[in-house]
C-alpha cells in the first residue's frame, strides 16, 4: 500500500519513499502515467542498491492519488510535485522528468532553484498543451474544446482515448516556460528518441538553448522512441543518472 501525502487543499498524493543519501532523487511521470511505470520501479532500485533517498509519486487523478483526470492541470499537478519536494524530501535533490514530467520539472526548478541539484529529462514535454497539442487540432476540434470544454483523441499509449480539457489548455498558457530564457544553473541532462512520435526531438536542443546552465548534455537515441522504456532504454538513463549524481559528489 503507497503511503499518503494530505495536501491543503483536502487533496490525498500517494507515494512511495525510499530514505537515504543525498543528493535524492524525485521521479515525475507523464500524462496519465504513474508511480507504478517501468521507468518509475527501475529508478527505485537504482536508488535502492545505491542508498540514495528516492520519491516516486501520482498526480492528482493518476493512479491512486484522490481527484479526478479530467479536473487536472499543469499548474495543479506541478503544485503536488512541489508540495512532495516540500514535504517528503530533504536537501538538494535530482528531479527526473519524464514526457510531461520535463515540463514540470522545470517549473518546480524554477519555484525551487535552491533545492534542485540537477534534471534529468526524458523525452521532456514542456508547454506541450500549446505547442503539440492546440497547434496540431483541427478547426472543428479548437471550437469543440471552447463549447463543449473537451475532446478525446485516440491514443496509442492506452486503450481509451486522451481527453484534453478546456482548462488544461487554458492553465497551461499560464505555465509556459519556453518563451523566454530559464533560469536554471544546475546541470541538465536529456535523454531523447529521434522516432519519438509525442514530442519532436529538436525539442530536446531547445531545451538545451532555454537553459541558463551550461552544464548541459543531450543524448539522441536514433532509434528511441517516446517512452523509452525498452530494457536498453532503461540501462541508458541508470548510466545518465548515476553519472549525474557522481558528478554533484
Amino acid at each position: 500500500m503507497p503511503e499518503i501525502l494530505s495536501r491543503d487543499c483536502g487533496a490525498t498524493i500517494a507515494y512511495d519513499r525510499l530514505e537515504g543519501r543525498v543528493p535524492g532523487v524525485v521521479f515525475l511521470p507523464g500524462f496519465r502515467s504513474d508511480r507504478s511505470g517501468t521507468k518509475a520501479l527501475a529508478l527505485e532500485q537504482f536508488c535502492r542498491e545505491r542508498g540514495r533517498a528516492y520519491v516516486r509519486f501520482d498526480y492528482q487523478g493518476h493512479g491512486d492519488s484522490s481527484g479526478t483526470f479530467e479536473d487536472g492541470t499543469i499548474g495543479l499537478w506541478a503544485g503536488d510535485a512541489l508540495a512532495v519536494l516540500d514535504r517528503l524530501t530533504e536537501g538538494p535533490q535530482v528531479l527526473v522528468g519524464s514526457s510531461m514530467g520535463g515540463w514540470i520539472m522545470l517549473l518546480c526548478a524554477r519555484a525551487r532553484s535552491e533545492r534542485i541539484a540537477g534534471l534529468l529529462g526524458i523525452a521532456p514535454a514542456p508547454d506541450f498543451t500549446e505547442d503539440s497539442l492546440w497547434d496540431r487540432l483541427d478547426e472543428e476540434q479548437r471550437e469543440r474544446i471552447l463549447r463543449d470544454g473537451r475532446v478525446e483523441e485516440p491514443t496509442p499509449y492506452s486503450d481509451q482515448p486522451h481527453v484534453y480539457t478546456r482548462g488544461l489548455i487554458e492553465d497551461g498558457r499560464r505555465n509556459l516556460v519556453m518563451r523566454e530564457a530559464l533560469p536554471v544553473s544546475c546541470p541538465v541532462r536529456i535523454l531523447q528518441g529521434m522516432r519519438d512520435d509525442a514530442v519532436p526531438w529538436k525539442r530536446a536542443l531547445q531545451i538545451l538553448d532555454h537553459v541558463q546552465s551550461d552544464d548541459v548534455e543531450v543524448t539522441l537515441i536514433k532509434s528511441g522512441d517516446h517512452r523509452l522504456s525498452e530494457p536498453a532504454d532503461i540501462d541508458r538513463l541508470c548510466r545518465s543518472l548515476d553519472s549525474l549524481l557522481a558528478s554533484l559528489s
